[in-house]
């Protein structure tokens, strides 16, 4: 009996001893993969402690010891991370068919019901259908020019409104700016502002929780057995309610277009004689079948979501820290003043033809948008295969992560990245449509935002209106080193704290 006994041990023994050899074998045998550096990471959470308040400013710190490429996990999701233009420019140039698809997440899905808009949708035959509708019906070049009628009525009441207060008070400039590209937006895409009434109010007040419902981080995307955490800390009756409430105001603008396009129809009047909106351009696009499908509603309004979370977000915090910046520079205020007023001699309005003179206006935008990219981290990406990006290996699935803001102020690339500098692109080539890496404030590659026209005009015109029009200074004595910078957390960065200034009208 014990020397059967000790014979079985032997065998078992030898069996296991055997396999553990043969796989020995097997991963010798194999190349090994090339990871890119990663930090120390804990259990189950990985490296998500390490992101902080501030994701894009943790995850330069990080760049700094780890390299411009580095893999991190967050939870069981590995998350590439790049942090130099070389990066970004394999990612979204070199190798931009790869990474052109978008990780899912739970929260974007109800909020763009299933995912249907164009910023956050699947790569693939939907996207693509969804984007040629933006880019050649609703956002081109022709397009945008056409609702410059908009953009010079809603900046014009914005100076009368600012002339109108007592120039002794400070003027609070960021409600100024939500309250001016809101109602821009709403007039191009839904045909008529809302914020001069109640209800229009309170629907512009959800679209704020829309933005902050965007940049939440949703710990159930990455540890999935902790997604029951959202029915407790509130987050999933917050976007519940969110998806009721804008999903029946939609509903409504969308009937109130096609009645009224009826209507007009039953009296022979055209549709064309008057300025379409978003709304009036997605149902003909629709009813003609020139793109090859059929837009759903729910489709339609998730393209309208894209509209109002690219259009008036990032684009009011851009003429937000664009302020914020010349009140703490003020000779370089006065230089951007003494360019607008030579170049507008006095006429009440400014045209598109003196906007293309302001070189140092459009500096000062572009510096903006190096200094203050609006969207840091850049909306994620999704590897779709196995690929090797600088001598690395990424797996098929991997989270990617942007950092504009680091790349933005790379030491590398910019001379005093610090440094609210606008002459640095007074004599530079370098631009923001996604084909130079040093500035990506709105990507590039098939995932470019499609709307940066858009927001630029508007940009260019409002600032050029204040400049021209008040001489600003800071409220109750405050030295211009003093002025709060503070960022605040979320998608979109904004500043912490409203910005106030004293607005006092110039008299040419």
């Amino acid at each position: 009996m014990a020397f059967s006994f000790d014979l079985v041990c032997f065998s078992v023994s030898s069996v296991v001893f055997l396999l553990a050899l043969l796989k020995w074998f097997d991963a010798a045998s194999k190349p090994q993969k090339r990871l890119p550096p990663s930090p120390p990471k804990l259990p189950i959470i990985g490296n998500i402690h390490q992101l902080g308040l501030f994701p894009h400013r943790s995850l330069q710190s990080l760049s700094r010891k780890y390299g411009p490429l580095m893999l991190l996990h967050f939870g069981s999701k590995p998350v590439l991370v790049a942090s130099s233009s070389d990066a970004a420019s394999q990612l979204m140039k070199t190798h931009d068919l790869v990474f052109s698809n978008r990780p899912k997440s739970s929260v974007i899905n109800r909020l763009f019901y299933g995912s249907r808009d164009v910023a956050f949708t699947p790569y693939g035959e939907y996207w693509r259908q969804a984007k040629s509708i933006c880019v050649l019906h609703l956002l081109s070049n022709k397009r945008v020019q056409s609702y410059q009628h908009v953009r010079e009525e809603e900046t014009s009441l914005m100076i009368e409104k600012i002339g109108q207060m007592c120039s002794s008070s400070p003027v609070n400039l960021t409600e100024i700016f939500v309250t001016l590209t809101n109602d821009i937006i709403c007039r191009v895409a839904l045909g008529r502002k809302y914020s001069e009434e109640e209800k229009g109010r309170k629907i512009m007040e959800n679209l704020r929780v829309f933005v902050e419902l965007m940049g939440v981080f949703d710990v159930g995307d990455y540890i999935p057995w902790l997604a029951w955490v959202n029915r407790f800390n509130g987050l999933d009756l917050k976007v519940e309610k969110f998806v009721k409430l804008t999903d029946e105001f939609l509903d409504g603008v969308i009937e109130e277009h096609i009645n009224k396009r009826k209507g007009e129809a039953e009296n022979d009047h055209s549709v064309e004689a008057r300025c379409l909106d978003f709304v009036d351009i997605l149902i003909e696009v629709n009813k003609e079948s020139t793109i090859g499908f059929a837009l759903g509603p729910d489709d339609m309004k998730a393209i309208i979501l894209d509209v109002f979370a690219g259009g008036t977000d990032t684009t009011q915090t851009v003429m937000e820290w664009a302020m914020s910046e010349l009140l703490k520079k003020p000779i370089t205020l006065q230089k951007l003043q003494a360019e607008v007023r030579e170049v507008t001699q006095g006429k009440p309005e400014i045209t598109r033809d003196d906007l293309e003179k302001m070189r140092y206006l459009k500096a000062v935008i572009k510096e903006t948008l190096r200094f203050h990219v609006p969207v840091p981290l850049l909306v994620p990406r999704e590897s779709t295969r196995d690929i090797k990006i600088m001598g690395c290996d990424i797996a098929a699935g991997t989270l990617v992560l942007v950092n504009a803001s680091a790349i933005a102020r790379d030491p590398m690339l910019w001379e005093n990245p610090e440094e609210f500098q606008p002459e640095r692109f007074l004599n530079s080539n370098i631009d923001f449509r996604g084909f130079n890496f040093e500035l990506i404030p709105f990507g590039s590659g098939r995932r470019v935002c499609p709307g940066i026209n858009f927001a630029i005009s508007v940009n260019e015109l409002a600032l050029a209106k204040l400049v021209n029009k008040f001489n600003f200074a800071l409220p109750d004595g405050m030295k211009p080193e003093d002025l709060d910078m503070t960022e605040a957390s979320g998608i979109t960065v904004h500043r912490k704290h409203p910005l106030h200034a004293i607005a006092t009208p110039y008299l040419c």
